[in-house]
């Protein structure tokens, strides 16, 4: 017949006094308190481990800062988990790593991991911004958080400021690459949910601007004024040559004579000088071509076509051609990025196909069927449809629209 096992009470804890040898006491199942020679004393639960089926003492804490009460709800959450075959240590051991892995999961580390996967497939200079953005306005009050506790209500306030300021475009930005991140924890493990998701909500829209552009009917002025402009020889190349190539200024600026085979006439611009990180290719014109032979002796030896002035070895300035625009008098009225929109109107309106069109301005379609069908870009169609708008940028310069206007049937394959 086993012992009666009387249950504990705070007098008999305070009461029991040290002696030589440990000695424990007993509240029943399981819980039990020992009284060291130094009078410290130790919560324990006696329990048998799952699967293993050892004895085991697990420390709940010590008396009297872990009370009688708080030991026996302890105890009973624990004899819970071994009802559920749960070792308690074992899940005990669990938490606590779980924890110190919250730890390190702050906003700032969850951050650089993703700049990792981000920054592999854009721009150096996108991910320059992007890095900038977080380092001037999140970090300083949210990168030592746990991701866990980061809630809506605290980057909100975080926000806050930038729409005080109205920069709303750069808060617009934020909230977009915030979430972009919190997807990406969510995706990898980091975290359940996304508490952020709703927190562009929270703030003034940007206005929508368009980019500063012509319409196809004045694209004579812009040639006869590029053709009085007092600019350098290499600007007013540059300008014709994303003109007529309907790239972006940023790719304008770093064609190299490595990338231009002339005998396909075609340039291929490196992934690495692309907006998206995609190669692409540029049918280019018996006019591209003449532009590149003008530039051939002010480039000399140099790597690029449009070699900088003051940095050896570098490229000219994306900026070069806005600001030639400007003294041409085209302020508020083109930029050279809109040069791109005036092709794509001038070519749609001619009855171009869509796609060749998107195609040619390197657009990325959203479908991934037709992205992955569409892969090889059109490139005969496309050919055909820059030698007609070489021929019409000509033709306006020349005064005479019409024989531009008489648009041949292209196979857009």
């Amino acid at each position: 017949m086993s012992k009666k096992i009387i249950p504990l009470s705070d007098t008999i804890i305070r009461s029991s006094k040290p002696s030589a040898k440990p000695y424990t006491l007993y509240d029943g199942d399981g819980l039990q308190i020992r009284i060291s020679p130094s009078n410290s004393k130790s919560w324990l639960l006696s329990y048998v481990r799952p699967l293993v089926n050892k004895r085991n003492n697990l420390k709940l804490g010590n008396y009297p800062a872990v009370t009688l009460s708080a030991a026996r709800k302890t105890a009973a959450k624990y004899r819970q988990l071994l009802a559920e075959g749960v070792d308690p240590q074992r899940w005990l051991e669990q938490q606590n790593s779980q924890a110190s892995a919250d730890a390190l999961n702050t906003f700032q580390n969850a951050c650089e991991k993703w700049f990792e996967v981000k920054f592999s497939s854009i721009s150096t200079r996108h991910a320059f911004n992007i890095q900038r953005s977080f380092e001037q306005h999140v970090f300083p009050k949210t990168g030592h958080l746990s991701l866990k506790e980061l809630s809506a209500q605290q980057v909100i306030e975080i926000l806050r400021p930038l729409e005080k300021l109205h920069k709303l475009e750069t808060l617009s930005r934020l909230c977009q690459r915030i979430n972009e991140l919190m997807t990406w924890c969510v995706n990898t493990g980091l975290l359940e949910f996304n508490r952020l998701s709703g927190i562009k909500a929270a703030f003034s829209s940007p206005k929508n601007e368009n980019m500063k552009t012509l319409k196809p009917e004045e694209l004579p002025e812009l040639m006869q004024r590029l053709s009085a402009a007092s600019i350098q020889l290499s600007t007013r190349c540059l300008i014709e040559w994303q003109l007529h190539t309907m790239v972006r200024p940023g790719e304008a600026v770093k064609v190299r004579w490595q990338d231009v085979d002339f005998e396909q006439a075609l340039w291929t611009v490196p992934a690495e000088f692309m907006k998206k990180r995609r190669q692409h290719q540029v049918p280019l014109s018996s006019q591209a071509i003449a532009l590149l032979q003008l530039m051939r002796p002010i480039s000399g030896e140099q790597l690029y076509v449009f070699p900088s002035v003051r940095h050896k070895g570098g490229h000219i300035h994306k900026e070069t051609a806005n600001m030639a625009l400007k003294r041409m008098g085209f302020a508020n009225r083109l930029v050279a990025h809109g040069m791109r929109s005036l092709a794509s109107t001038t070519l749609n309106e001619a009855g171009f196909y869509g796609d060749l069109v998107e195609s040619a301005l390197a657009h990325e379609d959203k479908n991934q069927v037709r992205r992955a069908y569409n892969k090889a870009g059109y490139l005969k169609g496309r050919r055909e449809m820059m030698q007609w708008w070489s021929n019409h940028i000509e033709s306006s310069a020349l005064g005479n629209l019409s024989l531009a206007a008489r648009r041949p049937v292209i196979d857009a394959k």
